[in-house]
């Protein structure tokens, strides 16, 4: 039977609560007024369950012409319900944006606003990150006029066929919902419509807004109902009884099960959930980039990450799992192994949203991940995996957490660099109190591999990687993003040179709001982690560190990032070994304002445990012996994915 029987608290945004407001009522505003004290009065439940608060938390913005006198005058109007914060660069801002509902499990979010032109393009590889990892930001950019009395305006992109398409136009195919707003009754419409897709778990994203500089400053007589306090819900699917029995039938079944964790448990607040489900029936459970820290690192059936940056034993797991619940992880290519890791399980996947779902040949069960753990519980009373099944995953999991300590404190000599895992190692080693109170923040580069095998995350939102779209530069404003959530914690953004060059303003914004950051930047000079993979596919060393890079007479420049730093505000200095690392996070720890320690690392040292095939294509012809090799182990992949062993012929991972 299709109608959903099994029924939660998460009700419409439309259905939300408000204040009562005389019928018929009118009050006169601009098109920009309206927008910021609509945002102004959505509500949501604290965490703690002590009243409400801003369902925004403020809004980014970098005013210019499209915005300032519009939608600039109305945020100043609003300042102290709806705080405005001034970045130094739009997409970090979005960066931060995204960020910050990230932080609070997507319960909280921005608004990000900028001019029309290249204000407004600038967001659009943050709209892209926001999308593939289904967090929400709303965009405001400005916009053309629509009188088109003046046009063209300034910054204004034309289109030779079609005289109403803008520059943010762009925003469509990296938008969940977009809409441009060309008369003030819009909003009535277009507001709901935004924060519907902004709050739902299924259709979460980025919403984009555009917004004609004419239209901002238009007024119009709007329902004052319409701006009464509300309450947001969280819409969220309940699931079905007939799914839910087909993934008992299915797990009954199974001898070897596997859980893979991935962000929809955060978001649907089930870490609880999955802890009593796994411990009951003595399943082992893999995370992956977005689903770590939904379980505990010590916990005994936690066997770390999964795929080719996984551990050894949540990889081993995975090979010979005979069925896989996939739990709020879309199963993309780093999870799977490019669809070779666990190519003989069963795959059950619960996912808010059933395109996400519809993966690895799964079978569905279209549910929000907390909702849907809960209604397995009662049918699956006293089911449980093979005994020797979970004792084998504890003592893998134990190894493995064994086998982290080892590399994170290893040795070290004076005439050998650092790699990341010693960094690491000295960063959760530096906290006077637990560790596990920190938030790391990364994305890009050989960091979130080592992170997401090495970092023991204690409590749900203790790592904090943008691996959905691996985007270089998100790691400082992610971390300033995470920090204005999370004000109470400390956050520690670890991040590549190349990333940092890259985008670095931020550290700037983190001064002048008082937000601090402790950044750990690991200087390999140059983008060591595409070095290597270069090299894998056989190819030469070339344009990617600094020594292999088309220079000048004067050479590759040595930059000083501590100096650099310090010319932001910051705080900084570099450290020459762990042992001075070690040292100078203790002052970075100590410090009132955002602390940059860098150090020397070496671009070549990986961890050698653990990871899987990743398929990335190698040229069929070429003229060097290294690319054809590397295209004959490749084709040997292809060819065993294409015909995988049986279960019974599979490799004994112990």
């Amino acid at each position: 039977m299709n109608e959903r029987v099994l029924h939660h608290d998460a009700a419409s945004a439309n259905d939300a609560t408000h204040t009562h407001t005389p019928a018929g009522s009118t009050v006169r505003l601009t098109t920009a007024q309206a927008l910021v004290r609509y945002l102004a009065a959505q509500r949501v439940a604290r965490e703690d369950g002590n009243g409400t608060e801003p369902l925004f938390g403020g809004v980014f913005a970098i005013f210019g012409h499209g915005n300032v006198a519009g939608i600039g005058e109305a945020l100043y109007q609003h300042r102290d319900a709806l705080p405005t914060l001034r970045a130094h660069n739009e997409q970090a801002m979005a960066h931060s944006a995204i960020a910050y509902a990230k932080a609070h499990f997507r319960r909280r979010m921005m608004a990000v606003t900028t001019s029309i032109g290249p204000g407004a393009t600038n967001l659009l590889t943050a709209a892209a990150l926001a999308h593939v990892n289904r967090l929400p930001v709303l965009l405001l950019p400005g916009d053309i006029f629509v009188s088109r009395e003046p046009d063209p305006v300034l910054q204004q992109v034309e289109d030779f066929n079609d005289g109403g398409v803008s520059a943010n136009d762009a925003f469509k195919p990296v938008s969940r919902y977009f809409d441009r707003i060309v008369h003030p009754a819009q909003l009535l419409s277009a507001l709901p419509r935004a924060l519907r897709v902004l709050t739902d778990a299924a259709m979460c994203g980025p919403v984009t807004l555009a917004l004609p500089q004419d239209v901002q400053a238009q007024a119009w007589d709007f329902p004052a109902a319409f701006f009464a306090p509300r309450v947001v819900r969280f819409p969220a699917p309940a699931p079905r009884i007939d799914e839910i029995d087909a993934a008992c039938t299915r797990l009954r079944h199974a001898k070897r099960p596997l859980i893979v964790a991935g962000g929809g448990v955060l978001y649907s607040h089930a870490a609880e959930a999955l802890h009593r489900f796994a411990s009951t029936h003595g399943i082992p459970v893999a995370e992956t980039q977005a689903g770590k820290s939904s379980l505990a690192w010590n916990d005994p059936l936690n066997a770390g990450a999964l795929g080719v940056t996984g551990s050894p034993a949540a990889n081993a797991l995975a090979h010979d799992a005979d069925c896989v619940l996939a739990i709020g992880t879309r199963l993309q290519d780093f999870t799977t192994g490019s669809n070779t890791l666990f190519t003989q399980a069963d795959v059950i996947a619960i996912n808010a949203n059933a395109f996400d779902g519809l993966k690895h040949r799964a079978m569905v069960v279209e549910a929000d991940a907390r909702l849907a753990l809960e209604a397995l519980a009662e049918p699956l009373q006293g089911w449980h995996a093979e005994r020797t099944w979970t004792a084998r995953a504890h003592k893998l999991a134990a190894g493995w957490r064994d086998t982290v300590t080892t590399l994170t404190h290893a040795p070290q000599r004076d005439a050998v660099l650092p790699y990341e895992g010693d960094v690491i190692g000295a960063v959760q080693r530096s906290s006077a109190r637990s560790a596990m109170d920190d938030i790391v923040v990364c994305a890009a580069g050989t960091l979130p591999a080592e992170l997401h095998k090495l970092w023991r995350a204690g409590k749900p939102g203790a790592y904090h990687v943008e691996y959905g779209y691996s985007c270089m530069g998100y790691e400082i404003a992610g971390g300033l993003g995470v920090k204005l959530a999370r004000p109470e914690r400390d956050v520690i953004v670890i991040i590549g040179d190349g990333s940092y060059l890259m985008m670095n303003s931020e550290i700037a914004t983190s001064v002048m709001l008082g937000a601090k950051l402790i950044i750990v930047v690991l200087d390999n000079r140059g983008f060591g982690c595409i070095n290597r993979l270069q090299q894998a596919c056989g190819g030469a060393p070339f344009n990617n560190l600094l020594e292999n890079c088309v220079q000048g007479p004067l050479g590759a420049p040595r930059i000083d990032f501590a100096a650099h730093a310090r010319a932001l505000g910051a705080q900084a200095e570099h450290a020459a070994n762990i042992a001075e690392l070690e040292a100078a996070l203790q002052r970075a720890r100590a410090a009132d304002r955002t602390y940059v320690v860098s150090i020397d690392t070496d671009p070549a040292r990986t961890t050698d445990d653990g990871g899987w095939w990743w398929e990335v294509a190698v040229p069929e012809v070429s003229s060097r012996d290294t690319v054809r090799d590397a295209r004959a182990k490749y084709d040997a992949q292809l060819a065993a994915r294409a015909d995988p062993p049986a279960a019974d012929e599979r490799t004994d991972h112990e």
